[in-house]
């Protein structure tokens, strides 16, 4: 078997003078009755056994007490290295045996070194560590096995030594710090540091390669090593003998620098990550800097994180105009970026180029497709963007300023748009009606897709309210989704519970109205408003009780539309003012609807399904405010009741429910302009009672109930790929929540908030 010296040492496996024990060197010397082969030694099973040597039988007849340090020293060194030679074995005995011997030698050589000499000149004559009864041929025969498989317990187990490993580069570095063994020299500014040639080519990839190819330096015993300090060489070494390394703000960058260079990757990836915690807004771009130059990738992805999650705060420092080119367009076609209106993204674009136009100005193309245009106010649109003399001076730019004219004006699509009348809706009638601006279609489907959906930090928020699961109870919670780190979050609970519920938001609030506590119809209502730090506090009730029912807004009012009750599917409507705070009658639908779906799509309230009390249905009509007039329109192509609508640029989308038999995949959008439902790309479940809601330019479906079980699943429709792609789960699975999009931020959400007066809710009072 052939081994390293330094590991069999390290092991305490092997005996030798020339590493540690030359007191045991007597005793090994006789134990083994040596043939010399060249560097070979013979070691037969028969010869081991304890007594001192001639010479030091001598000295001890005369009296001496230091014969093994005495003996040792006076014996030759050349004769020592070839009779402890580098390969041993025993011809006739299995190599079990000799693992065994070997390992009972060495214990009773530890135990017997203990004694004092005294005690060895007491009985000089040989005592041999092993009876010879042991070692000669007996009638007696034993097998363990034999006895195992007679026994049928025939088995077999792996012993682990967890600690070794770490015993054993223990010892290594004691060797290095003594300098034993040691077969290789690091030399850094004038300084050097000595260790072992297979330990460093082991642990440091560098010193691998250098060691294990036929190389100069592989056969050198001094190698210089350029561009590491000294501290760093002797960090890292010192690391891979101990596992441990002390990294602080001011050895990261030189540790850092010298990981790299040995390719030592968990040392980068701790120094990184120390790094990280270290960034600020006055040294996230320095810092970023640094990773780039020197490829740490998970640096410079922390780097750019948090320049996304602080970006107003950095466009403000002079240094952020001096960034390179890439560095901004990494930063502004990020989704997640944090902002508060894509106005701030479009004037760091323009004061970056600003700060150098004749080197920059060419770049101003690419940056500003980047910048979410349709999502800027139509009058910033007109007078700043389109009358900017950058962007008027570029062909390119200009056309990505009608691109954002022509999606921000749909469905015109392309026709000459009367100036006047397009933006007098808009903008308070600033522009002189009577000139026409041609608006050409999109540059592409895609990135047109891409630029009308607001980035995360300004998309809103979704949430789940009410419903019900598995244990039948309509629940009081709610859950609220960021789309920046995808996930939902409890928030403060309603007054009551509801399942069955009708949610709508309206000027960034949140309303919850009727729905089924679980033991009655209810035709309370409530409201909850993130901006104020108070819970949820009662409104006026409705007219009806009812559940089933659906909210939508339009025009400053909110409309409950449709539900049932015990006996009853409704086919009526009613308005709540927000500012006086109270319900009216409108005109009731041309068909009873429980389970109904509403969405307002345009200046009108579109109804979708439901069922009239016998039979789920696929007619929809649209109401008229102004008319206050209730109008078919084309049926859906799937009858559906329990289904989730909402709009999304421009159409309107009914998804899930439930037909007369079983819940439904199924979805379809339906186009107010031709009049027409077209199906879509069936989502991955069955949801009947399904929340639906739309945001950044998606289409969610939460939850609901897919004949065998409540679901807390959710899954997001792309239209531009006509695509489901799952989300993060909600906490609870539910069916018959009600499910709205508000226009306010995550922020708001994360923080404590206190219940209406008179009311505090049994779940707890604040954001989780």
């Amino acid at each position: 078997v052939r081994v390293c010296r330094w590991a069999c040492a390290s092991s305490r496996i092997l005996l030798s003078p020339r590493i540690h024990y030359p007191r045991r060197y007597f005793a090994v010397r006789e134990v083994l009755t040596k043939r010399e082969r060249g560097s070979l030694i013979t070691v037969h099973s028969s010869a081991f056994s304890w007594r001192p040597s001639m010479a030091a039988e001598e000295r001890l007849r005369g009296g001496k007490k230091d014969i093994f340090d005495d003996d040792f020293k006076r014996f030759p060194k050349v004769r020592r290295e070839k009779e402890l030679g580098s390969i041993a074995y025993l011809p006739s005995v299995m190599i079990e045996s000799l693992l065994f011997v070997v390992m009972w030698f060495y214990r009773r050589l530890i135990s017997e070194h203990t004694s004092e000499a005294g005690d060895l000149v007491k009985s000089p004559t040989t005592t041999p560590i092993l009876d010879d009864a042991l070692l000669k041929p007996s009638s007696f025969s034993f097998s363990v096995r034999d006895a195992c498989v007679a026994a049928g317990q025939v088995d077999a187990k792996v012993f682990r030594d967890a600690e070794q490993p770490a015993t054993i580069m223990s010892h290594l570095d004691q060797f290095r710090r003594n300098e034993n063994m040691c077969d290789v020299v690091l030399e850094v500014d004038g300084q050097s540091l000595s260790a072992h040639r297979f330990v460093l080519a082991a642990a440091i990839p560098y010193f691998r390669a250098m060691f294990g190819y036929d190389v100069v330096e592989a056969k050198m015993d001094r190698i210089l090593l350029n561009d590491i300090s000294f501290e760093a060489l002797n960090a890292l070494v010192n690391f891979v003998y101990t596992s441990e390394i002390s990294i602080n703000s001011d050895n990261v960058q030189s540790l850092l620098f010298a990981a790299s260079i040995l390719q030592m990757d968990s040392v980068c990836y701790a120094c990184q990550r120390f790094m990280t915690q270290l960034l600020t807004t006055k040294n996230c771009l320095l810092i970023r800097q640094f990773a780039e130059q020197h490829n740490c990738v998970d640096l410079l992805n922390s780097s750019d994180d948090f320049a996304v999650d602080h970006f107003i705060e950095l466009r403000e420092l002079d240094e952020f105009k001096q960034i390179a080119f890439p560095h901004l367009r990494d930063l502004i076609r990020r989704s997640d970026l944090k902002i508060t209106s894509e106005e701030q993204v479009f004037e760091t674009v323009i004061e970056w180029v600003e700060a150098n136009p004749c080197d920059r100005k060419h770049y101003l193309p690419e940056l500003l497709s980047l910048v979410r245009l349709p999502q800027l106010n139509m009058q910033y649109l007109v007078e700043n963007v389109r009358q900017n003399k950058l962007i008027k001076d570029s062909r390119e730019c200009t056309d990505l300023v009608s691109e954002a004219l022509f999606i921000m004006l749909s469905p015109l699509k392309g026709t000459p748009v009367p100036i006047g009348a397009a933006i007098n809706d808009e903008c308070g009638g600033q522009y002189a009606a009577g000139s026409t601006l041609s608006i050409p279609r999109p540059l592409s489907p895609s990135s047109q897709a891409l630029r009308s959906r607001p980035r995360k930090s300004v998309a809103g928020v979704i949430f789940c309210a009410g419903g019900r699961g598995t244990g039948g109870d309509p629940f009081r919670s709610v859950e609220a989704f960021d789309c920046r780190l995808n996930r939902w979050i409890s928030i403060c609970e309603m007054t009551q519970q509801r399942r069955h519920v009708g949610v709508v938001s309206a000027l960034g609030k949140l309303f919850a109205i009727g729905g089924h506590d679980g033991m009655q119809h209810l035709a309370s209502a409530e409201m909850f408003d993130p901006r104020e730090g108070i819970g949820w506090r009662r409104m006026a009730p409705m007219r009806t009780c009812r559940r089933g029912i659906a909210a939508a807004a339009l025009d400053g009012a909110i409309y409950a539309v449709g539900g049932l009750d015990d006996t009853t599917c409704f086919s009526t409507v009613e308005r709540y003012d927000i500012e006086s705070n109270t319900w009216s009658d409108v005109a009731p639908m041309n068909i009873r609807r429980g389970g109904v779906g509403v969405s307002a799509l345009g200046k009108f309230l579109f109804a979708v399904g439901g069922n009239d009390g016998s039979s789920s249905l696929d007619s929809c009509e649209r109401y008229d405010p102004v008319l206050d007039k209730w109008k078919l329109v084309a049926k859906m192509t799937n009858r559906r009741a329990g289904a989730g609508v909402c709009v999304l640029d421009g159409a309107l989308y009914a998804l899930g429910g439930f037909d007369d038999n079983s819940p439904l995949c199924t979805c379809e959008r339906y186009d107010p302009h031709t009049d027409q439902w077209t199906q879509l790309a069936n989502m991955t479940f069955s949801r009947g009672g399904v929340g639906v809601a739309s945001m950044g330019g998606l289409v969610y479906a939460i939850g609901g109930h897919d004949g065998q079980r409540y679901l807390n699943t959710v899954e997001a429709y792309d239209p531009v790929t006509n695509a489901w792609t799952p989300v993060t789960d909600i906490k609870d699975c539910r069916a018959g929540a009600g499910v709205a999009w508000a226009d306010c931020s995550i922020d708001d959400l994360l923080r404590p908030f206190q219940p209406d007066s008179g009311y505090a809710p049994s779940g707890g009072n604040h954001c989780i």
